[in-house]
């Protein structure tokens, strides 16, 4: 096989194909997105990697889903399809959280939308199996790891099958792929069939026959979830078992622990989902990460205004990967997983210099961080050996006793990327955990206190205003969040007050907050906006909470009910409600003050609605 690796965009037409040569490919990556060659898109870093291991990949980004037509653009591909529905499931990308049709979509050329089709995955299975019917097709990326089993649809407002089913996919990779789909492809090189692609970890595959013909024994120390007829009723009992099958997950979700998990389906065919592959390690990502990027949108899009994901991303630097933090309203536990695993020092240094000479770069570096910018190691010791714990957080109910809050890489990393030439600003904009912060105010090494963190952040890293997200402030509704108490984030906003005023910092804070999570009551909202008004905080952006697939907080949203306690749960459904509680959040605004006036009068507290202007 060839491997050859040039500076330039991957193939997006037969031409480029010429161009470089080649008579077949050996994939056609299939995305909903447009095609951005930079290393925040999945899109990107797959198809580099598999450039890098001399694979011929071609790019079929946002695809005419109408005819199979667009899907025969490259030819018969080699090995197969690659299908992903972009960095965003394709429902939470094109509807809103009152299920209104988005008007923008920033991940399509100019913003406009209409360039991806809902339920992404299972519209371009279709069209690329009907282009060649027997080229295996390959899903991953986030629509496929949050769909991979049964799961509550917020849209249909029912249980969905395992989309490796309506999809009608060989394979689904779930989680970060890059391991896998390696695997995957050295298994297709070598001459096996798809359908005898079993053993590879991330996956998921079908076993059995959907005609009744087939057979599929378990084996011992498989985890045999209730069947999706058990889960998919209406009734009480199959929402209990919707919250037992959620919770059996949650549990085997990390490489070390995990086990095989099976889910039977009536026509005599199971999905099975192999064990998650291990998080890539420093050096994996250091070469991931090095890979030729072009590190923009392809230019063809330049007509049509560019592709505006790329604005705040493109002068970001993703140093770290995993979530311990397990906040039950993200998707990131059931995606990338709680394990944490960051890139080198010198590699962060190497992307930072690349930056620099980048004609459009002013000297200002937006972000480094991940998912939360100062989780920059693995959560213990002790999980390295024995894996994630299954029966309690790192962070919930409290900070454990086991937890490395030393925070000197992370400073460490921040000063060697501020001290590249041509750098002048470095921003953490990513998210920072002030419980994760203060649990180690006193620890750590030399300059690795959370403290000592807290003050460099301050001091080099905040751009006027630090962005945090307490999320809510009732304490009831944050247990459901599984977020620290409203005390937590009261002694964080005082220790930054005090900070800047000492060092004579004009820095501001604005807080991010959820209305309507599962636990939020009218009355909880209201004390909400109380505190809001007592403190004089604005809310940049309030969200209203949004079930989307694969989160704690949506299990509990559809079943109304706690998985791991049983316990029965306050979930706002009604519409009428959510505006309100969301109305309340925003009380500052005119167009808002009938619905607080409404909101007031019906919790029984109208001697407020003077209060709430």
């Amino acid at each position: 096989m060839e491997n050859k690796m040039m500076n330039d965009f991957l193939p997006i037409n037969r031409k480029d194909m010429k161009q470089r040569g080649w008579e077949q490919v050996d994939f056609v990556l299939v995305t909903g997105d447009a095609y951005v060659d930079h290393p925040s898109f999945g899109t990107a870093i797959i198809s580099r990697l598999l450039e890098s291991r001399g694979y011929k990949v071609a790019i079929l980004a946002q695809p005419d889903w109408k005819s199979p037509d667009d899907f025969k653009r490259f030819g018969r591909p080699r090995l197969g399809f690659l299908i992903n529905s972009g960095n965003v499931d394709s429902m939470v990308n094109n509807f809103s959280v009152f299920k209104h049709r988005r008007r923008r979509d920033v991940y399509s050329p100019g913003g406009r939308t209409g360039k991806r089709p809902d339920r992404a995955l299972i519209v371009y299975c279709n069209r690329a199996r009907e282009a060649y019917r027997d080229v295996p097709i390959i899903i991953g990326g986030l629509e496929a790891s949050l769909r991979r089993l049964g799961h509550y649809d917020y849209w249909a407002d029912k249980v969905r099958r395992s989309v490796l089913l309506d999809a009608k996919a060989d394979l689904l990779i779930y989680g970060m792929g890059e391991r896998a789909v390696i695997e995957i492809a050295e298994a297709l090189d070598a001459g096996i069939s798809a359908g005898d692609i079993t053993w590879i970890r991330g996956t998921c595959w079908r076993a059995g026959k959907t005609d009744g013909s087939g057979s599929f024994i378990p084996e011992a120390d498989d985890i045999i979830l209730p069947e999706y007829d058990e889960i998919c009723g209406t009734d009480m009992k199959a929402k209990a078992a919707y919250g037992k099958s959620f919770a059996m997950q949650y549990r085997s979700n990390d490489s070390v622990n995990g086990r095989r998990i099976i889910e039977k389906y009536t026509d005599s065919c199971s999905v099975v989902q192999n064990p998650p592959q291990p998080p890539l390690e420093e050096m994996e990502l250091d070469d991931l990460y090095a890979l030729p990027y072009m590190r923009t949108y392809h230019p063809s899009y330049e007509k049509d205004g560019g592709v505006p994901a790329i604005e705040e991303v493109k002068f970001s630097i993703t140093a770290n990967r995993g979530c311990f933090g397990g906040c039950a309203f993200c998707a990131i536990t059931y995606h990338q997983g709680r394990e944490v695993r960051s890139r080198s020092k010198s590699s962060v240094v190497d992307e930072a210099r690349l930056m620099t000479r980048d004609p459009a770069f002013k000297g200002y570096i937006h972000d480094v961080g991940g998912p939360t910018a100062n989780f920059h190691h693995p959560s213990c010791q002790k999980q390295l050996q024995h894996g994630m714990c299954g029966s309690k957080d790192c962070l919930f109910p409290k900070p454990c006793s086991q937890l490395d809050t030393d925070h000197s890489d992370y400073v460490e990393l921040l000063r060697a990327v501020r001290s590249v030439e041509g750098v002048k600003k470095v921003f953490v904009r990513s998210g920072v955990r002030y419980d994760y912060l203060l649990a180690g105010w006193k620890g750590g090494g030399h300059g690795g206190s959370g403290k000592a963190f807290f003050e460099e952040l301050c001091r080099h890293h905040v751009s006027g205003v630090l962005k945090v997200a307490p999320e809510h402030v009732s304490d009831q509704v944050l247990r459901q969040m599984h977020k620290p108490p409203v005390s937590v984030f009261d002694r964080f906003s005082s220790e930054y007050r005090k900070f800047n005023r000492e060092a004579g910092l004009k820095q501001y804070m604005i807080p991010y907050f959820i209305s309507s999570h599962p636990g939020s009551t009218l009355e909880d909202a209201i004390q909400l906006a109380l505190y809001m008004k007592e403190t004089g905080f604005v809310p940049d952006q309030v969200q209203d909470f949004y079930p989307t697939p694969g989160t704690l907080a949506t299990c509990v949203y559809y079943t109304e009910h706690d998985p791991f306690t049983g316990k029965p749960v306050y979930v706002a459904k009604d519409i009428k409600e959510k505006k309100m509680q969301r109305a309340l959040l925003h009380f500052h605004k005119k167009e808002n003050r009938h619905l607080v006036a409404e909101a007031l009068r019906e919790a029984g507290r109208p001697e407020l609605i003077p209060v709430l202007r």
